[in-house]
């Protein structure tokens, strides 16, 4: 029996993290990534050189880009919008909700449902299963990352599609925050003989990059990893606009602060 997986596969550090997962718990994978307009679409190229990079290493993932473009610049986010900037700051204060593009991961798992509906017929009938990267850290600002709002969603899928007790969720970071997350992409890399940092070399996880896609390291979105690589006592590998001690000390100041106040 074939073991399929249909992922989300954005370029970020939790997506990467569960492609290895999956790759690691015997998956044959097929992965989406999404191009919605966004700032940080550099997210898009990283994603292109890792599977370049795991093809090289006998591991041959399918893998799409999505044009959603022009649909989703009719939502309002400052991930999207020219006219908005992204925030700076913790990711769990209330002016990174700006960042919360409305329906996101609703209109990206349908059609990864769809897909996965295809790729079961392709296949026998197969079991395959949906997997996004979704954890804790985003549950705060972001209710399409919460347990709650998957179990309802897939149950609609369940009900408005033929052949669905073939498909199946598989959110395992769902109560993973970004340190457990690296924890496991270790432990995957380890057992699958690949290299940690040429792997997370080509992620990027900031919203907000300058051209050559480095960032200052003071979004939300970029606290939360260079914090979860402190924590694991790693250096992150990719370069940031200033040195990993100065984006670190910045890091854990804007962290304290956040908890005093």
């Amino acid at each position: 029996m074939n073991k399929l997986a249909v992922i989300s596969f954005s370029g970020g550090l939790d997506s990467t993290s569960l492609l290895l997962n999956l790759l690691n718990n015997g998956y044959k994978v097929f992965a989406l990534s999404f191009n919605y307009g966004q700032k940080h679409i550099i997210e898009l190229e990283k994603a292109k050189q890792n599977i370049h990079y795991l093809s090289t290493k006998g591991f041959n993932v399918s893998h799409k880009i999505v044009n959603l473009s022009d649909c989703m610049e009719l939502l309002s986010s400052s991930l999207i919008n020219k006219d908005l900037d992204v925030p700076i700051g913790h990711y769990e204060q209330s002016n990174m909700k700006s960042t919360f593009v409305p329906n996101r991961n609703a209109i990206f798992s349908s059609i990864l449902y769809g897909y996965a509906i295809s790729l079961s017929d392709q296949y026998n009938k197969s079991m395959v299963i949906i997997s996004l990267g979704v954890h804790s850290g985003d549950h705060a600002i972001y209710p399409d990352c919460r347990k709650e709002f998957y179990i309802k969603l897939f149950d609609s899928f369940n009900e408005g599609n033929w052949n669905s007790e073939n498909i199946k969720m598989y959110l395992p970071y769902i109560n993973f925050d970004k340190s457990k997350i690296l924890l496991d992409a270790q432990k995957c890399v380890k057992k699958l003989n690949l290299d940690f940092n040429t792997i997370f070399k080509n992620t990027i996880t900031s919203y907000n990059t300058d051209s050559s896609g480095k960032s200052d390291g003071k979004t939300g979105s970029d606290i939360e990893r260079i914090l979860a690589f402190d924590s694991i006592g790693i250096k992150d590998p990719i370069k940031y606009q200033n040195s990993w001690d100065k984006v670190l000390a910045d890091a854990k100041k804007i962290e304290k602060d956040y908890k005093n106040n």
